[in-house]
C-alpha cells in the first residue's frame, strides 16, 4: 500500500488578511479584526503579522491588545467576505483532489495520494497551491506536507506565513520531537500542565514515555497522544460530502445587557430554542437530551441537563425543557451575562423510536408540519419573517440586536 500524502493548508491571518485586501493605507500597519465592545463581544478575532510582533493574541480583550500596541487598527468582522474567500480557495484545492476535509473556515486537510501521478510530489502540489492562492486571491497560505494528518497540521504551523514544510518519515523526529508538547493538536492547557508536572516538556518526551504511563495520567487520550508523537496517526481525511453527523447542536448568546428578570431570559431562550430546532431539522436529527448553561455577571458558569423520555426537536418542547432546567439552577437574583441551550444524544429522524404512553402524536405531527412550513417561509423571506406572539408583546427590542430585528 502506497504511503499516504496529506497536506494541511492554513490561510495566514485569514480574517485580518481579507480585511486588508485592496487597502493600501493599511500596508505595514498592525491590524486586528475585533468584536463589538458595545455588544460585549470585545475580543480580538484575528490579527496580522505586524500586530503579532507586538504580542497581540487572538481571543484577548481589546483593551489588552491596545495596551501592547497603542497604534493597533481595529476593524469589524465581515463574515460574508470570509465565506466568499474560503470558497474561492477551496475551489483551488479541488483542482488537485476531491478528498478535502475542512477544519474551520480557513484550514483544510487534503489527501493527494492519488494525485501525484498527475501533478507531481506532495511538495510540488503544495507549492502550486501556495502560488495559486497568492496569485488569484491576494491571500497567503502555509502548507504542511506529511504522511499523516497530525504531522501535516504541525507542518503548516511550523513555518509562517506563505511557506511549505515537508515532514517525512525519515526526518520527522528532527522536526517534531523538539517542539513543545502544547503544539500538538488536542493538547490544551490542562493536559500540558499535567504532563509538565512529570517532566514531559516536548513531543519527543511524549514519544519516549511508555504509553501505559501516559494512560495513567491522561486516560485513553494518553495513548492516542503517544501514537501521534510517534507518527502512528492513521485517521483518514474525510471529505465534507461524507462528514459524520454532529454529536450535538447548540446555540448561545451574550446580550448587550445583563439579564435580570425571568421574562427576558425566556424570550432569549425561545429564540435560541428556535435556532436549535432549525439545526436539528437541517441535520435530520432528534434530541434525546437537553443541556443548558448560564454564565453570571462574574463569569461563573453553571450547566444542567436532562434526558428525555423520547427524542424531540420541536421548538416548544426544547424551550419548555430548557426553561425548566434554567429555573432549577438560576436564583433569579444574580444577573446573567449569557446563556445557551444544546441538543445532545442525537438520533436520526428515520430511526425507530419507542412511543411514550399518553402522548398525542397526531398533535406533534401537526406541529412538526407547521414548523416545516415556517422554515420554508423563513428561507424565502428571512429568519424574522415569522415570529411568535410572545416575542412581540413587551419585548425589550434592544436585547435582541445580536439576533437581528424582531419587528420591522
Amino acid at each position: 500500500m502506497a504511503e499516504r500524502i496529506i497536506l494541511h493548508c492554513d490561510l495566514n491571518n485569514f480574517f485580518a488578511s481579507v480585511e486588508c485586501l485592496g487597502r493600501d493605507e493599511l500596508k505595514g500597519k498592525p491590524v486586528a479584526v475585533a468584536g463589538s465592545v458595545e455588544k460585549r463581544h470585545g475580543i480580538i478575532l484575528a490579527k496580522n503579522e505586524a500586530a503579532k510582533k507586538y504580542g497581540v493574541k487572538t481571543a484577548e480583550a481589546i483593551w489588552q491588545a491596545q495596551q501592547k500596541c497603542p497604534g493597533l487598527v481595529l476593524l469589524p468582522p465581515h463574515y460574508e467576505k470570509y465565506n466568499y474567500y474560503s470558497n474561492l480557495v477551496r475551489r483551488i484545492y479541488e483542482r488537485y483532489t476531491d478528498i478535502i476535509e475542512p477544519f474551520g473556515i480557513d484550514e483544510c486537510w487534503l489527501d493527494v495520494t492519488g494525485s501525484t501521478m498527475l501533478f507531481g510530489s506532495g511538495e510540488t502540489i503544495a507549492e502550486e497551491i501556495r502560488k495559486a492562492v497568492k496569485a488569484e486571491t491576494g491571500l497567503t497560505v502555509s502548507v504542511g506536507v506529511s504522511f499523516n494528518k497530525i504531522f501535516a497540521k504541525l507542518g503548516s504551523d511550523y513555518k509562517k506565513p506563505d511557506a511549505v514544510t515537508v515532514i517525512d518519515k525519515a526526518h520527522f523526529k528532527d522536526i517534531i520531537w523538539p517542539l513543545d508538547v502544547g503544539e500538538m493538536l488536542g493538547v490544551g492547557k490542562a493536559t500540558k500542565q499535567s504532563l509538565r508536572r512529570i517532566g514531559i516538556l516536548t513531543l519527543g518526551d511524549v514519544a519516549k514515555t511508555p504509553p501505559e504511563t501516559l494512560r495513567l495520567i491522561l486516560g485513553k487520550g494518553g495513548e492516542t497522544l503517544w501514537c501521534f508523537a510517534n507518527g502512528l496517526d492513521t485517521s483518514p481525511v474525510i471529505s465534507s460530502a461524507f462528514a459524520p453527523p454532529p454529536k450535538s447542536i447548540g446555540r448561545s448568546t451574550t446580550p448587550e445587557k445583563d439579564l435580570c428578570n425571568w421574562n427576558d431570559v425566556l424570550l432569549i431562550l425561545l429564540k435560541l430554542s428556535d435556532r436549535v430546532s432549525h439545526g436539528l431539522r437541517e441535520n435530520h436529527a432528534l434530541a434525546g437530551c437537553i443541556q443548558v448553561h448560564v454564565r453570571d455577571n462574574v463569569l461563573n458558569i453553571t450547566e444542567h441537563q436532562r434526558k428525555l423520555t423520547q427524542p424531540v426537536r420541536l421548538t416548544e418542547m426544547l424551550f419548555k425543557t430548557g426553561a425548566e432546567l434554567i429555573d432549577e439552577i438560576w436564583d433569579k437574583e444574580t444577573p446573567l451575562r449569557s446563556l445557551g441551550i444544546r441538543a445532545c444524544e442525537l438520533t436520526a429522524e428515520d430511526e425507530c423510536i419507542q412511543f411514550t404512553l399518553g402522548c398525542d402524536y397526531e398533535r406533534l405531527e401537526r406541529l412538526e408540519k407547521l414548523e416545516v412550513e415556517i422554515e420554508e417561509i423563513r428561507e424565502r423571506y428571512g429568519r424574522e419573517a415569522v415570529v411568535r406572539c410572545r416575542q412581540l408583546e413587551g419585548t425589550p427590542l434592544g436585547m435582541y440586536s445580536s439576533f437581528g430585528k424582531i419587528v420591522s
